[in-house]
Order: C-alpha cells, then structure tokens, then sequence
C-alpha cells in the first residue's frame, strides 16, 4: 500500500477511540465496543450498538444515548462522511466515496494488492497429505492436500518461507500387508496357491504391480524376497506423486517415519522420559504416563505385539521439524487424529520443547455424491474413487475449489452432478467466467482503439453497483489478513463469490463501453480492478484464471 492511502484497518480503530472518548465526556460506563455491518447497508458501513448496551445502566433511553454520543463524536476521523441514529438506537458511519477511489487506484498501481509482509524473514513448515504408499490417493485424501496447498499458499502470500512437507511410514503393519497382497497376487499368477492375507488390499493396481515383478524378476521369486513390498511402495509412490502433480500439488521435502528409527531419535527420547518417571511397562506394553501431566487416562505407547502406536513416531518427528527453526509449525490432520495429536503435544512439552508454534488444523472428512446418493468408499477393498478419476472426470480446478468451498470443521458433500456441470451453476465456473468476461471486455475495447491504461476519473463511479462492488474489491485485503490468522482457505473462496456476483449485478445495470469517453475509462479501470483482485483471489486457491471460456 501507498504510504500516505489511509485504510480501514487504520481508520475504525480511530473510530473506536472517539467513540470511547465520547463516552467518558458524557460520563457513561465503559463499553467494549465493536463495530460492524449494518443488517440494511443503506444505513450505512459500519454500526455500533454501544448505546443499548447503556440503557439498563444509566435508564435513559438508547436513542437519546446514542444521539448524545454522536454529538460529542470526534469528527475529525478521516473519510467518515455521514453518522446518523435509527432505531432502536443504532449510530451509523457512512465512509465517503473517495476512500473507495482511493483504493480503486491503489488496486490498479499495486497489482499484488492485499500482500501482507508479517511472514517475511519467517519460515513456516506444513505437513500434509502424508498417507502410507498403500494404494493411490483417492477422494479421502484430496481434501487434505488441496487443504494444505492453499494454506501454504496463504502463508507465502504473507512473506514466509514455506516448507511444503510430506511424512510417511514404508515400515508399518499397512505396509507388511502391502507386501504380502502383491505377494499373493504374484503367486496367483504363477498358478501356485498362496494364502491371500486377511484385510489385505485387493485393487487391481495390486494385480498390476504383481504382473509388473513377474515379467522384470522372473517366476522363481521366493516368498521371504524383499521384492514385493519394495517394488510396491516405488510404484504407488510414483503413481503418489503424479496425482499431486495433476492437482498441481508440489513438496519440498519426504520425510519418512523410519528415518527416526533408525538415527536413534526415538529410543533417545523414550529413555528420557523414563528418565523423567513417564514410560512404564503394564500387562507387556510400554505406556505414557499422561495422567501425570493431567491427562484422564495414560496412553499406550509400544503394544504388546511391540508395534508403537502413531504417537512415538511422531513425536519424534515434531521434536525433529522444531529443532529445524521453524517460525510456525503447521499439520493437517482428518478429525481421526483428535484424540491423538494432544499427546503428541504433550510428551514434547514434557521433553521441555515449546510448541507454541505449533497449529494443527482438523478437517471432517468428505462424502461423494453422485444423483443425490452416497457413494460407499473402502480401500482396503478397492472399492474407491481416486483423485485421479476425480480430476479427470471435472478439472483440477474445480476439485480444489469444492475441497475448500466450506469450512474445514464442516463435513463435506463433495457433489459429482455439480462439480461435472459445465453452466455458472457451478461456482467454480461462475468465477472464471466473471474473469473471463472482464478479460473479454477489456480486449473489446482494446480494438475500438480505447486505452485501458490511461487516466480516468473514478469520482463518475457513483451507480450503486459501481459503488458496492468497489467496497468488495477494498476488502480483499482484510480477508487475506483474516485468512493468515484461521487459515481457513474457504474465506477467500466465499469472498470470491460474492466478488463475482457484484460484478456481474454491475456488468447487467452499467454498460462498461459507452459514447462517453471518461465514463468508459473509468468503468474500464473498476473492470481491471475486479480482475486483478479476482486473478489473486484464484492463485491463492491454486485455481486458474482464464481469459477465455
């Protein structure tokens, strides 16, 4: 932002203080007060309902109360045009149409409008995805990945240095039984009966990877060869890493579970809370003692079969990632993991590490429909939808966009008709036409030789479309403030919507070229302004723009 461009994070803290100052002249109670927006935005940008808040304390009525704060009101807050009162005793600010031009400018000179700098000099780690090389990645996985893209996205935008980080366990009880189901595969190949294990996996890519072994290493394979669970987990990984790619889905570092194995992080850190009176041995297992450090029940570490569970491993692994410097620790976990990752957080606590920078974000899990019915998913079974099949069927872009089109917390129904449909029904194309269209517009004028970068009078803006969708575009950049603090991708993508929606309610009531020179200037520049805060928007979400369609 330009230095001397005085926004509305600057100006309602101002606003607040006069308030507060207002009410300590008329010697009120002390409010928190808190400003938003006014149900009819006619009223007004912004309200406060400080005055009601009053009446019980002081028995006068609200209207009196905020007529009297709005006497004694500090006016001299920049760009506050109007204040007046309504019922039952609301005091309302109308910002003045100047700061909006204001910002139409600076959107149009600072293309990357909305860029913040609190990261810079900051690295940040994120973990996701992060599943076992058992089988492809399927619609499961897809909302975690997409999730932990743009939440990566989100924290590059604001200056930090993102690793993009994905953990795996080649060495696991999935991954035994990964091995002996290609096995079994092979030998049934081969003619020669060989037990198929219980709860094994059961795709056809099993088969595929059997046919593969057979036809490079020959028939006289031995049922102890290392072969199957190797030449498995190379496959499924590549086959991993492809799909990634197809969502557009890239890491910078694969860190694998037994790594901490095999340098000795674990047993180092098991020894040292022994040390500290906080493993013991019970019934042939090895236990957490969590209820010392006021947890209800104590956890189980190491089984009796001495298979350790997932908070071992992976306590080891955050312990690793803090010692990296990291400025912000970042996992994405599906609500399974709830009960789990405090643990986590605990023993790290315990071995005196500090993970106060450490935010775990839990999403629900996703639901395929398809003609309204449930599509039931198992991939143990091989009964599953890959991200694969799911991309080719409606486009990357409209994938990444319906895993993040509602709130993490909020259990997804991932809609196949309308993810499949091509019209603005789908909102994914609702946008990129909104795009397009302005694209288009801007080429229009183009070739009847009119200037879209040339000087233009912003004060001619004054149609409410015109003025509503400049007063969308100036929020952008508190939405992408808010959106580093929740890291909640689904902000943006709700704000988008609403962008494009307010510009095409514009686009139908004001036509962009006109016989008037200066107001088709100016209608080109809201245009532009629109497409560059689109074009951010999108690229935050991993989407593409297109200037066509």
């Amino acid at each position: 932002m330009h230095p001397q461009l005085n926004t509305l994070m600057m100006i309602l803290p101002q606003l607040i203080q006069s308030l507060t100052d207002s009410l300590s002249a008329l010697g009120l109670p002390k409010r928190d007060i808190k400003l938003s927006h006014p149900n009819n935005p006619d009223f007004g940008d912004f309200a406060t309902n400080v005055a009601l808040t009053l009446t019980k304390d002081t028995g006068i009525t609200p209207i009196q109360i905020a007529n009297n704060i709005k006497d004694h009101l500090d006016v001299s807050v920049t760009l506050i045009e109007e204040i007046t009162v309504t019922p039952p005793g609301f005091i309302n600010f109308k910002i003045a149409p100047t700061y909006y031009y204001q910002i139409l400018s600076e959107i149009l000179t600072n293309n990357q409008f909305g860029r913040g700098l609190s990261g810079k000099g900051k690295k940040a780690n994120v973990e996701f995805v992060s599943a076992n090389p058992t089988g492809p990645l399927t619609v499961g996985h897809g909302r975690n990945a997409v999730l932990g893209d743009t939440v990566s996205n989100i924290l590059e935008w604001h200056g930090y240095d993102v690793t993009r980080e994905y953990y795996f366990n080649d060495a696991g009880r999935q991954m035994r039984i990964l091995g002996e189901s290609v096995k079994a595969r092979y030998f049934e190949i081969l003619g020669t009966h060989f037990e198929f294990p219980e709860d094994g996996y059961q795709g056809t890519y099993i088969k595929d990877i059997a046919q593969t072994i057979l036809e490079d290493k020959g028939r006289d394979l031995s049922t102890e060869d290392p072969i199957f669970k190797e030449q498995a987990e190379k496959t499924i990984f590549a086959d991993i890493k492809i799909s990634l790619n197809n969502l557009g889905i890239h890491f910078d570092q694969f860190t694998n579970e037994k790594t901490f194995y095999e340098n000795g992080d674990i047993d180092r850190f098991l020894e040292e809370l022994k040390s500290k009176d906080l493993i013991y041995e019970k019934d042939g297992a090895t236990w957490f003692k969590a209820s010392a450090l006021g947890k209800d029940q104590d956890r189980v570490y190491i089984k009796s079969s001495s298979e350790p569970t997932y908070r071992v491993p992976d306590t080891a692994y955050h312990r690793n990632k803090i010692a990296r410097g990291f400025d912000l620790i970042i996992d994405i976990f599906g609500s399974d993991h709830t009960d789990a990752y405090p643990d986590v957080l605990l023993a790290l606590n315990a071995l005196g590490e500090n993970t106060d920078n450490i935010r775990v974000l839990i999403y629900q899990f996703v639901t395929l429909l398809r003609g309204g019915e449930k599509i039931k998913m198992s991939t143990r079974k091989a009964n599953f939808v890959t991200m694969d099949d799911l991309v080719d069927e409606v486009g990357a872009d409209v994938v990444r966009y319906f895993f993040i089109m509602r709130g993490m917390n909020t259990h997804l129904n991932f809609d196949l008709d309308l993810a499949a449909d091509q019209s603005e029904k789908n909102p994914v194309y609702y946008l990129q036409y909104a795009h397009a269209r302005i694209c288009n517009i801007i080429k229009h004028g183009e070739s009847m030789e009119i200037s879209t970068d040339c000087e233009f009078n912003s004060t001619l803006l004054n149609n409410p479309t015109e003025i509503k969708l400049l007063k969308k575009l100036e929020e952008f950049q508190t939405i992408t403030e808010s959106m580093l603090q929740s890291l909640e991708p689904q902000t943006i993508a709700t704000y988008l919507h609403e962008t494009a929606n307010r510009f095409h309610k514009f686009y139908a009531e004001c036509r962009v070229i006109t016989d008037d020179s200066d107001l088709t200037n100016a209608r080109i520049a809201l245009a532009r302004a629109t497409r560059i805060i689109l074009s951010n928007g999108l690229g935050l979400l991993g989407i593409s723009s297109p200037e066509k369609m």
